[in-house]
């Protein structure tokens, strides 16, 4: 019975996701959203949804990806952008074997701003927040399959306005740890702004979620300690192109079959030669595309990082570019309370 429950639960979740995913149009707003919930996340590319171990920072990636094994861990995340602070922070509770909650805040952080009039005259100042919370589920359907799913809050605070809007991902995980291999997938960002700033003839004008379907593997080498993932992301739209100033034709830049294709791929690997440390490398092709600058040698698109357990708490750091020959750094510190006695 439990088991024809699980595949009642599983085409639910296939006829209904997609109905509500496709009804959502344009690049979406809240784009904060899509940023690298921590330092290994950032190293691996910016992105995955397949890696199943104590990292409770996944959640962000992919609910499914929630364990046993992130019962009690706590994470907390900072990375300084160019124009920004950003950081994220995350907690992990089991109710039983089979049933497992999560909780996170992602944010970033403008600072304080300078207001002034059209004669450029100064009137004070305003601070520019964004801030998501995320409360999340995963349950274990069969030993090898979880299904997850966040609900997403999403608060904008600019000068004297606010914004408002709600969220959903929903995920699904599959590992097979006798091969050292798991796969993963997600909806993720399936909502609007209830509220925002603008509206139209007809009352308030709604803008979505950066909706984005992403889905990949993870596996390790039998006999070399070595891992391996390969993302893909906004499967939901085949067309990558944007418009730029140079090297367009009618406002818009020719992408061949090939690079639109690899702009889709997320290509991570990991030296992994003991449960306490870790070296990781990763490639993002539509970020090396879209942040390379003609003439100028740029690392932009390529990630790298580490993390080593020390005593009682995991620390990682990763470096990515987004902006030709600007790299920004991302922190985290993780810990299981259970070490601590809670």
């Amino acid at each position: 019975m439990k088991i024809k429950n699980n595949y009642k639960i599983l085409l639910l979740l296939g006829v209904f996701v997609p109905v509500l995913c496709f009804s959502q149009t344009g690049n979406g707003i809240y784009r904060f959203l899509d940023l690298a919930s921590s330092a290994r996340t950032t190293s691996l590319g910016g992105a995955n949804v397949s890696l199943l171990d104590n990292d409770i920072t996944m959640l962000f990636q992919n609910p499914a990806l929630l364990t046993a094994k992130t019962h009690n861990m706590l994470s907390l995340n900072y990375a300084h952008f160019p124009a920004f602070m950003y950081g994220t922070a995350s907690y992990g509770y089991n109710i039983n074997s089979r049933n497992f909650l999560g909780a996170g805040v992602q944010y970033d952080d403008y600072g304080t701003i300078p207001l002034t009039n059209i004669f450029n005259q100064n009137e004070g100042s305003f601070q520019v927040k964004d801030i998501a919370l995320y409360l999340s589920y995963a349950r274990v359907l069969s030993e090898r399959i979880t299904i997850g799913a966040s609900l997403k809050p999403v608060f904008l605070v600019a000068e004297q306005r606010t914004g408002f809007g709600l969220g959903v991902d929903v995920g699904i995980s599959y590992a097979n740890p006798g091969n050292d291999f798991s796969a993963g997938a997600v909806f993720k960002n399936i909502g609007a702004q209830l509220k925002g700033f603008y509206s139209d003839e007809t009352g308030q004008y709604t803008e979505y979620l950066p909706f984005n379907i992403e889905a990949g593997l993870s596996w390790k080498l039998k006999h070399a300690p070595l891992r391996f993932s390969f993302t893909v992301h906004n499967l939901q739209k085949w067309d990558l192109s944007y418009r730029i100033d140079s090297k367009q034709v009618d406002g818009v830049k020719k992408i061949n079959f090939f690079d639109m294709a690899f702009r889709h791929a997320i290509i991570g690997v990991e030296f992994v030669p003991s449960n306490n440390f870790y070296v990781a490398l990763g490639y993002n092709h539509r970020r090396a595309a879209e942040l390379g600058a003609d003439a100028f040698k740029s690392l932009a698109g390529f990630s790298v990082g580490a993390g080593v357990k020390i005593s009682k708490f995991h620390a990682a750091f990763g470096m990515s570019q987004y902006q030709a020959g600007l790299s920004t750094y991302h922190f985290t510190i993780a810990t299981s309370l259970e070490d601590f006695g809670l």
